[in-house]
Parts: C-alpha cells; structure tokens; sequence
C-alpha cells in the first residue's frame, strides 16, 4: 500500500515539476519578448525614418524651477561655487516630484543640477531640421580673449541640446524646495534633475585640462571698493525688497555683490573695445554690436552699459541681483568702484511666491537641528 502512495507520490512531484517548468519557460518567453521590444524601441529612437523625424525626441518636461538671486544672465558666474553666496531655491512640481524622491538628499553636501539653457537667443533652431539648424561647432571663449574653441572642449550654453550640468551646496531640504548656495543659475532656469555629488567618483584624481583652463586668475580682477554714497542708496531700496531677499541685511547683500564683481563679468567686446565701442539704444538703455557669434550675441545682449564716453573709467556698467539695478566702473588696471544701487525698471515684478531670508533661515535651523 505504501508502495501505491510512493507512486502516486512521485507522480504528483513529476506533474509539479512539468509545471513548474512551463511556467518559468513562459515568463523566460515573456522577458525575451519584451527586452526585444524595448531594443526595438530604442533602435527606432536612435534611428528614426526620415519621414519621422518626431521619434528622434525623448520626452522630458522640468521637475522645478530655480528661484535665484541673479536676476538676468549678465553677472550671473560663468562655473559654479565661484560666489560662495550666490542663493537660490529650487521648487519642485508638486505634480511630477512626491515628497518621498527627495529623502535622503539633505544627507549630502553637494547636488549635481541638470538644468535647461532656456534663455539662449537660438532656441528656435531646435525645432529644425539639423540641415537648417545652423549649428555652430565653435563658440567664442572669455578666457582666450573672444578666441575659438569646439563646442564640446568648451561649456558654452550654446550647443546642439542647450543642457547645462552644474553643482551646488544643498543647505536644506524642506517641503517642495532645496535651498542651495554657490549657484551659477538665473532665476527661472528650467531643473530637469538632480543627483548626489559622490567626492569617491566625482573627483578624478590627476585630470587633465588644457593651459588655457588651469590659468584660474584670467577673469578676477584687481580690488572692489565702494563709494560713500553706495550704503545710502541700498539701505532706500532694502526697505522694498527686504521681503523677497534670500539675505538677511543690507550687509550681507553687499558682500554679495562684492564677489560677484570680483570676476570681471564684462562680455567680450567691453573688454577688448572699451573705447571704440559702438552704441545702440533699447528703452533708453546702451548695447553692445551685433556679433556672428550666437554665444557673443547673448554675452553682450544681457549686459547693460550707459554713459558711453572716454576714457574706459566713466563707462558705466550694471549688475541686476534680486531686481535691484547696481552701477559700477572698472578702469584699465581692473580695479571696480561700486557707486550706487536703485529698483530695476528692467527686471518685471514676479508675483509667484518667492523663498526669503526668513524662510531660508528657518529651514535651515530645522535642516540642521537647531
């Protein structure tokens, strides 16, 4: 009888592992079919037919917007961590980022940006065809002095996908926004993602640069001094902008201001033709020449100057930081006098709700545990 049972028994076990065997041979079949769609699908992306041209587009949207204290382009550093105060906020799309994706990040010191050139004057040539595009392989250099360099040995914003990669210090994770400081990004800019700094990879020991690159000092400048009636004319307007600043007191903006005009932020055609320097009229306000350069066009386009008259030293030059309009001079020798700071008329007021000191500094009390 028992003899039946060990039959039946091993009879079952074998009908089991028949099953058993189907079953994973099925879901083998299943993985296989969709790991070749996928490679059909990414094939179809990479190349697609030339009456489709749509396929060759990945979708991507932005995951939040930058809040910073740089108004305009002009000013705003050319690599990040340059300006150590440069403030900013990024708010997430409560739509697209849950609250849970950002856990953990307030644990790094560090962030990468991936982030959008949304204010490139050439924007338009990306819905083109690539033949009628236009697309420049070589863009203008500060550091060789307007000389030209491939796009892709250079981080100029002016390139065949305009995608900028920068880093920050993340001072604080809190609800919707990260505050961060050393940023080199203007107010609005567009954040497709973020990522961790990792110092064991991200720092490559022993890379290699060219001459051109390692010679640090090229764009600083001599001194920065301010004049007499400079703290008057910024203690007028702190008193509108308190409110919406990212700093604490009149004190605290101008050393902001201070180490964004330590690095001569003046495009290239001030500097190389301070005295020659053809003027054209906007709203009252000076430009600089047209250049071929797209790169050049958008340096000069976002650089106010006025009072255009010899010598170099009454040329009067603007900085835009949280909407307020600084004025300042340099001279030949590249030493600055800040004279004075007004409301810009340029910059429009923004009636989205802005991170300010007080929120800033309250989640950075509570980012820190204090």
């Amino acid at each position: 009888m028992w003899r039946r049972k060990s039959r039946s028994l091993e009879s079952k076990v074998v009908e089991l592992e028949k099953s058993l065997k189907s079953s994973m041979d099925k879901c083998c079949a299943e993985r296989q079919g969709r790991i070749r769609a996928q490679q059909a699908l990414r094939k179809g992306l990479a190349h697609p037919q030339a009456n489709n041209l749509e396929l060759s587009a990945y979708p991507m949207a932005p995951i939040g917007i930058i809040q910073s204290c740089y108004s305009t382009r002009n000013g705003t550093p050319r690599q990040p961590l340059l300006v150590p105060l440069a403030r900013a906020c990024l708010i997430f799309d409560p739509s697209r980022v849950p609250p849970a994706s950002r856990e953990g990040l307030k644990e790094y010191s560090h962030c990468w940006i991936i982030y959008v050139f949304h204010l490139n004057t050439n924007l338009e040539n990306l819905w083109k065809q690539p033949s009628k595009s236009r697309f420049k392989a070589k863009v203008r250099v500060p550091r060789l002095k307007g000389g030209r360099m491939g796009v892709f040995a250079t981080r100029s914003p002016h390139r065949p996908c305009p995608i900028g990669l920068t880093v920050a210090k993340v001072e604080a994770v809190q609800d919707n926004m990260v505050l961060l400081s050393g940023v080199d990004l203007v107010d609005g800019t567009p954040v497709l993602d973020i990522k961790p700094n990792l110092p064991y990879c991200d720092s490559i020991e022993g890379a290699r640069v060219p001459k051109w690159v390692s010679e640090d000092n090229l764009l600083a400048v001599a001194s920065v001094s301010f004049s007499e009636d400079f703290p008057y004319t910024l203690a007028e307007c702190w008193v509108k902008t308190e409110k919406k600043s990212l700093y604490a007191s009149p004190d605290e903006f101008q050393s902001l201001i201070k180490q964004v005009l330590s690095w001569d932020i003046r495009s290239l055609a001030q500097r190389n033709r301070p005295h020659d320097y053809r003027v054209e009229t906007e709203n009252g306000i000076a430009l600089g020449n047209t250049s071929d350069s797209n790169s050049y066009q958008d340096e000069k386009a976002s650089t106010h100057i006025t009072d255009q008259a010899s010598p170099i030293e009454e040329i009067i030059y603007h900085l835009s930081l949280e909407g307020l309009d600084v004025s300042y001079r340099i001279d030949c020798n590249g030493n600055v006098l800040v004279e004075k700071v007004t409301i810009s008329s340029d910059v429009p007021d923004n009636h989205r709700k802005r991170c300010n000191y007080s929120e800033w500094s309250d989640k950075l009390r509570f980012h820190k545990g204090l």
